[in-house]
């Protein structure tokens, strides 16, 4: 006989299950938005219950991933001009401030971790792998919190990110885009080195400012895609 715990542990994993699947199809844009998701449809298609499947439509809601609507489809969300800009807003405002902190605690311990994940970065982009640089990116964004000694400030990056990281798939230059953003990376690496505030803070600025003119253009091009 299964206990309540292993009844609650079970549920868990199999939302997780379907929530971590639909977001990847979601973000990635194998489901287009506006695209409709059945729950009776999904639970049949992971061999599962109905109520991890509500549950995971629970948490893909509060990502602003789908749209619950009572007595009709549930579907999945358009982009929002609103909602990117203030996702955009409030990752700079943490970001910069982490930065700013960090510049006091800098030290060669700090820099040699940086070093090695931009060794990485350069190693992934002369290799022709984009999508590995992509993973390295979020991990050189996660060390700067983690080693300026605010780890969970990137909690709210990584939110803030979610929120944009679908629209980026549309944008075709994604990858050749790679180098320009390691040329920001290893600036911002000397710049904490230097525990130069002032220049590390006009760094990431501009980092965040390369992806405005994407937005501009993704919007552009792909109207029906926004609400």
């Amino acid at each position: 006989m299964h206990s309540i715990s292993d009844t609650l542990e079970r549920r868990t994993t199999t939302t997780d299950l379907v929530f971590d699947q639909l977001r990847q199809e979601i973000v990635s844009l194998d489901l287009l938005p506006g695209a409709k998701l059945s729950e009776a449809e999904i639970a049949r298609r992971f061999g599962v219950s109905r109520q991890p499947v509500r549950d995971a439509f629970s948490r893909l809601e509060s990502l602003d991933l789908i749209l619950i609507r009572p007595q009709k489809a549930t579907k999945v969300r358009g982009f929002s001009m609103a909602a990117i800009e203030h996702a955009r807003f409030v990752r700079l405002a943490v970001e910069l401030e982490v930065i700013r902190n960090a510049c006091a605690l800098w030290d060669s311990a700090r820099a040699a971790k940086l070093q090695a994940n931009l060794d990485q970065q350069r190693a992934v982009i002369e290799a022709g792998q984009p999508e590995a640089f992509h993973a390295l990116d979020y991990q050189f964004h996660k060390l700067i919190c983690e080693l300026g000694g605010h780890p969970r400030a990137f909690d709210t990056i990584e939110e803030c990110k979610q929120r944009i990281d679908r629209l980026c798939v549309l944008s075709l230059g994604r990858a050749s885009e790679a180098s320009t953003l390691l040329e920001d990376h290893l600036a911002l690496g000397d710049a904490l080195a230097d525990k130069d505030e002032q220049t590390a803070t006009g760094i990431a600025r501009q980092h965040l400012a390369r992806l405005d003119d994407t937005i501009t253009d993704i919007h552009a091009k792909h109207a029906d895609f926004f609400d």
